[in-house]
């Protein structure tokens, strides 16, 4: 029998963690999937160290998972998706519960994982952390085995998570879109993935973000459009120019230093989770820094936006803040600190808003602020890293499983995958489950 525990990220957007349990002769292992965090139940930001919080304080503000349900049983692996706090801040919360438990993941997502856990003030990490490639298949226990499929997101490295049992494969999709013209040159894995549907697929557990939009997630070639279409135009004559998008966004940041070189400017990154994500891609040889510079500590922020201010139009600097976070670079810029922001200036947003209400509301004082000031701002440069309708649709028809467990948002987001799978031959109940955070899935 395979158990799928549908820990968290299944009422929410964010704190993803899921575990799939396969029992044979009473003995039950279990591969746990993502150990996120829920940034905005703790008012933080990208820049913010999270392991310096305390665990019981993240409890009660339910801001990572609540794995109690898994404290006795035999785990066998801990696997990450991809590199996204939402699937990886946790882990210097939730790991030590599970002593010398390997973690895997593919190289990029591991080297984050293990920032992470180096900044983790509370607890000793011990875990061994393997970084695994792509279509390696690692047997970790009697039964079971997983696998990393190349998939396509926002952030370098994103993988499904196959974990292989004696019954069929149970696939986790993570986060994923199909892109099939990323700049960097990330492709999915299609061959792949259509050998797993011909294998045999048990069970599906794909995100479902945006799974009500009836359309295909553009490529990040599209960003990569709307940036030079704004940027590159030939009446672009503004002195200070300042973007803001996520920090792990290594396509997005990479264009952006393209874009910076091309205008004859130098693309300063400012922020603490701006250098540790480039700083890591880097090392990976992910990104490109030619003409570019990151920034992190306090004092050398101040220094270069003193710096900045008084010859804006030789940079385009890329700070934190796309969601109005507070203690973010740009939300303190709106509030009079650090930079003198103003009519001179025009900011750029390379994000969407998170769909939640405290982001909404984060990001509307932020607009509000930068318009009295008279800011320029340009909105919507971005597109998603999250599969839309069609996406879905084509995975289910590659995949043909015989169960699906919509994971990875808020209730109607889990009904609209649902809703999808019925229209293709499934049925809410007999082959469709859709649950909630702390429930079990029992698959026969």
């Amino acid at each position: 029998m395979i158990k799928i525990y549908t820990l968290s990220g299944y009422e929410e957007v964010g704190k993803n963690m899921t575990a799939v349990g396969y029992t044979n002769g009473g003995r039950e292992e279990v591969v746990i999937i993502d150990m996120g965090i829920r940034l905005d139940r703790v008012l933080i930001h990208e820049d913010v160290n999270i392991q310096e919080f305390p665990t019981k304080e993240l409890q009660k503000l339910g801001a990572i998972p609540d794995d109690s349900v898994l404290r006795n049983k035999k785990v066998v692996a801990i696997t990450f998706t991809h590199g996204h706090l939402d699937h990886i801040g946790a882990i210097g919360k939730l790991a030590p519960h599970y002593p010398d438990v390997p973690v895997y993941g593919t190289p990029y997502t591991i080297k984050l994982a293990k920032s992470e856990v180096k900044s983790e003030k509370y607890f000793e990490v011990k875990n061994p952390m393997y970084e695994t490639q792509f279509g390696e298949i690692v047997q970790v226990s009697e039964n079971l085995a997983i696998e990393f499929v190349q998939i396509t997101h926002s952030i370098p490295q994103a993988a499904m998570v196959v974990v292989h049992t004696p019954e069929g494969a149970v696939v986790h999709t993570g986060d994923f879109k199909f892109d099939n013209n990323n700049p960097l040159g990330e492709k999915p894995d299609y061959k792949r993935l259509k050998e797993l549907g011909k294998e045999g697929v048990k069970v599906l557990i794909p995100e479902s973000t945006r799974v009500s939009e009836p359309t295909k997630t553009p490529s990040e070639a599209v960003a990569q459009m709307l940036l030079e279409d704004f940027f590159l135009y030939e009446g672009m004559e503004e002195d200070g120019l300042i973007a803001t998008t996520f920090a792990s966004h290594i396509p997005r940041l990479q264009e952006l230093i393209w874009i910076a070189n091309k205008m004859g400017r130098q693309a300063v990154f400012v922020g603490r989770s701006l250098a540790k994500y480039t700083g890591i891609a880097k090392q990976l040889g992910l990104i490109r820094m030619k003409g570019a510079r990151a920034v992190r500590s306090p004092n050398a922020i101040k220094k270069v936006l003193a710096e900045v201010s008084g010859a804006r139009e030789n940079y385009l600097l890329v700070v934190t803040g796309h969601q109005g976070e507070p203690g973010a670079v740009l939300t303190r810029m709106a509030n009079g600190e650090l930079y003198d922001i103003g009519k001179r200036d025009t900011v750029v947003f390379s994000a969407g808003t998170i769909p939640n209400p405290l982001n909404k509301a984060q990001r509307y004082v932020l607009e509000t602020k930068l318009k009295m000031k008279g800011v320029r701002m340009i909105k919507d440069l971005h597109v998603s890293g999250h599969a839309s309708r069609e996406d879905h649709r084509y995975l289910l028809r590659m995949l043909n499983p015989e169960n699906i467990v919509p994971a990875h948002g808020e209730f109607r987001m889990l009904t609209h995958y649902a809703e999808l799978a019925e229209e293709e031959g499934y049925l809410i109940g007999r082959d469709v489950f859709v649950s909630r955070n702390g429930y079990t899935v029992e698959i026969r």
